[in-house]
């Protein structure tokens, strides 16, 4: 079998398991107590991975480069990112309700770039001379990295509001630590202790951990249960750890790139649209992490922030190139 077979099937694998791995996660959803469809929906996420990452190696021995030279490749990189943060963020979490909002990005990113795009952009071709650099993988990679570490991080944030059914609920306690959650109404004439120290069912934490949530009237407090507040918390928590991981990995990014640029062009920043759109996802995602850590935000307001970087990393990554103007639109990769 040669490379380009293997290539082909791969793709298509990848895209078929990402599938059957969504429904897997959707279906556990819908009935928790089934027991063996966590583990297969973690099992699943597992393989596609590997899938993913066996393609991009058969690609890197067939082009003599890091497979990140054409949109193909990228996508399936970012596929393969978003995979492993995935994996990453339901082991901290132990929610496999994490994979009904991940499964669902990695599938449609792979589908996109398998089923939809032309033959001829699917094909590897020879470096153009800009490109032939070591800071390919050094600038690319990471950037590809970050954005699939924020897009899982922001995804998560908009489960979170999904969750919370776009309540006015605040998160103010500590993130750790303590037996149960303290809901307080705005109107000061009820609180409510909720002990959380057992085991939830899927898709609900066991971290023990303790907040404050504030909700505007009886109503909403009455109709937010015990396990979709434990189960909002972890979100929100997670999602923070997740952009928190990101945000290092775009800021190393853009300096890569800004070092790269005054190799290749002599300067380090020119306000191309695609240096601009990535320092607008930075200034985003640095009010997000400054909002929770300066100003001890929590829950709706930092998770609003979270999903506009979430259209934002679209912007940089796609829709910039689909302008094709720029000094990166020659890739239409980055």
């Amino acid at each position: 079998m040669n490379l380009i077979s293997l290539q082909n099937q791969l793709d298509n694998l990848s895209f078929g398991i990402l599938f059957a791995t969504m429904l897997i996660y959707w279906i556990g959803a819908a009935f928790p107590k089934i027991p063996f469809l966590p583990n297969l929906g973690t099992t699943g996420m597992a393989i596609a991975n590997l899938c993913m990452a066996t393609l991009l190696g058969a690609r890197w021995i067939e082009a003599g480069y890091f497979p990140l030279s054409n949109l193909y490749e990228s996508l399936f990189f970012l596929a393969w990112g978003v995979t492993a943060m995935h994996l990453f963020a339901e082991s901290i979490s132990r929610s496999a309700l994490v994979g009904v909002v991940t499964a669902p990005v990695a599938m449609l990113i792979t589908a996109f770039a398998a089923l939809k795009l032309p033959d001829d952009m699917q094909a590897s071709a020879p470096l153009v001379p800009a490109l032939k650099s070591n800071w390919l993988m050094m600038h690319v990679s990471v950037m590809m990295l970050s954005y699939a570490t924020l897009l899982v991080g922001s995804v998560l944030a908009i489960a979170f509001l999904f969750v919370t059914r776009g309540q006015e609920i605040e998160l103010r306690g500590s993130s750790f630590g303590g037996s149960g959650y303290r809901l307080t109404s705005s109107l000061g004439t009820q609180n409510l202790a909720l002990d959380n120290a057992a085991p939830l069912s899927i898709g609900t934490s066991d971290l023990g951990q303790t907040a404050v949530l504030e909700l505007p009237t009886m109503a909403a407090t009455a109709a937010l249960t015990p396990q979709r507040l434990s189960l909002a918390d972890t979100l929100d928590n997670i999602s923070y750890r997740i952009i928190g991981l990101g945000f290092p990995l775009l800021t190393i990014g853009i300096i890569a790139g800004g070092v790269w640029a005054n190799e290749a062009w002599g300067s380090y920043w020119t306000w191309d649209p695609k240096e601009t759109w990535a320092l607008i996802l930075w200034l985003v995602f640095a009010a997000y992490l400054h909002s929770r850590i300066t100003k001890g935000w929590q829950g709706r307001k930092p998770a609003i922030l979270a999903t506009v970087g979430f259209a934002v990393v679209w912007i940089c990554y796609l829709g910039v190139n689909l302008l094709g103007k720029g000094l990166h639109s020659y890739g239409w990769f980055m």
